[in-house]
């Protein structure tokens, strides 16, 4: 049987989630959490094998907690639901150490079989995420701006584009109120960009945020 832990923010999806894998043969919904705090005591409780994260949750980011769950002893295998298309986060999320990204919007099906595939140790990548797996490979993939940030600068960038102060991202990251100036001056300076409302829009023109 696979255990599986729900994370997402929203009950409706949290309801839909559970009552398709409810009736999914040889997978056991053994808990649910709705935010990265929450997530974090469920682990102390459970040890599931595969973690469905939403990408965009309260507080710390899906991606933040991605990062958290690699740091256990015995992290599980992580598959992001998201709302953001693969070309969005896919990729960044695959970087991250998760074994699978799909959109909310893929057929209820193809969760189930990514939940398997990755319990069984595969990796599950849609055929839009090979592609732009095999461009990134190849080097034919336009790279983005932002995609040239290391995983602690699109941190910041989001956090900034969300309209936090510094001094609140500083203590989210575990880090000095100077480092993370010094995280923003190097974030403007790679995307062009002056201000901490030209970072904002940036952040929504490429749906970043929503």
């Amino acid at each position: 049987m696979t255990k599986v832990v729900l994370v997402d923010d929203h009950t409706l999806i949290l309801r839909g989630l559970r009552e398709l894998l409810g009736s999914a043969a040889g997978i056991s919904v053994v808990g649910e959490a709705t935010d990265y705090g929450s997530l974090r005591a469920l682990m102390r409780e459970v040890h599931p094998d595969v973690v469905v994260l939403d990408i965009n949750l309260p507080g710390r980011s899906g991606l933040e907690a991605l990062a958290a769950l690699q740091e256990l002893e015995q992290p599980p295998r992580v598959l992001m639901l998201s709302q953001f298309a693969e070309d969005q986060y896919g990729l960044r999320a695959l970087r991250a150490g998760a074994m699978g990204y799909l959109n909310k919007s893929c057929d209820p099906s193809v969760i189930v079989e990514a939940i398997r595939q990755i319990a069984a140790g595969r990796k599950y990548v849609t055929s839009d995420l090979a592609h732009l797996l095999l461009d990134a490979v190849t080097g034919h993939a336009p790279a983005k701006p932002h995609e040239t940030l290391s995983e602690r600068e699109m941190q910041v960038l989001l956090l900034i584009a969300q309209g936090k102060r510094l001094s609140v991202i500083a203590e989210r990251l575990v880090l000095s109120p100077k480092t993370v100036s010094v995280y923003r001056a190097r974030i403007l300076e790679k995307l062009s960009l002056s201000s901490n409302a030209e970072l904002a829009g940036y952040a929504l023109r490429h749906h970043l945020i929503d």
